[in-house]
């Protein structure tokens, strides 16, 4: 049964007399703080919503800046074909297209960039220098990271056929024969038999593992599958 807080003519609910008095109590019950907690929230709420918006303008800003690199790196491609050479997608670029790359069974189209370094991977597969260019003879070796433009080679099967679009125009095509994991110190990988037209893609391993630059390396190969288109 409810009881009737002494000072007022309301009941209370939790069963103690004027332990928390009801709406209506007299000026002897305790008086209430609510606005400094109410501030106090409002704050908090205001603070948590600017740190939101800063972070979605900062994702919004990476997110258009990836896609302004890729539509000039289009771009620079165009030129490329068109005759001009070394085209720089942007005046401080240190790279440039070189090849463009298709798998057509999982959807993919990518700029292959010149060099193999950090800066350029960061906007595509690069081209190992020292090897051969994608899609001449030789054993050509494009790197890539492994949770953004190279993510699909954990799924790629032998037999599936690469793509490569040369500056010329014409079209190489290579067939998976090969996937296997290496350490990052075997050089093997970017070996050139005689007589071979290959293609070797290597990315980071293991796929899911937390922090990138570790010790091993996924291998696909694929061998020439029949004259350039």
């Amino acid at each position: 049964m409810s009881t009737v807080c002494h000072n007022c003519r309301h009941p209370e609910f939790l069963g103690v007399e004027c332990a928390w008095p009801a709406p209506g109590c007299s000026a002897t019950a305790a008086p209430r703080r609510r606005p400094v907690v109410s501030w106090l929230v409002r704050t908090v709420a205001a603070a948590s919503l600017l740190v939101a918006l800063l972070q979605f303008g900062q994702a919004g800003y990476i997110q258009a800046k990836a896609w302004l690199a890729q539509a000039l790196i289009a771009q620079a491609w165009q030129k490329t074909l068109a005759g001009q050479t070394q085209v720089k997608p942007w005046p401080w670029a240190d790279t440039w297209p070189v090849a463009r790359l298709r798998v057509p069974s999982r959807g993919v189209e990518l700029y292959v960039l010149a060099g193999s370094e950090g800066r350029s991977l960061a906007f595509g597969p690069g081209h190992v220098f020292g090897t051969a260019q994608p899609g001449a003879a030789g054993n050509s070796v494009i790197g890539g990271h492994r949770d953004t433009h190279f993510a699909f080679l954990q799924w790629v099967q032998a037999g599936e056929t690469v793509e490569v679009e040369m500056p010329t125009g014409a079209v190489a095509v290579y067939r998976i024969s090969d996937q296997r994991v290496v350490d990052k110190s075997d050089t093997g990988v970017m070996a050139s038999p005689p007589d071979s037209h290959r293609l070797t893609l290597v990315t980071c391993y293991p796929f899911d593992a937390l922090r990138a630059g570790g010790p091993l390396r996924y291998v696909v190969t694929a061998e020439e599958a029949g004259t350039p288109l």
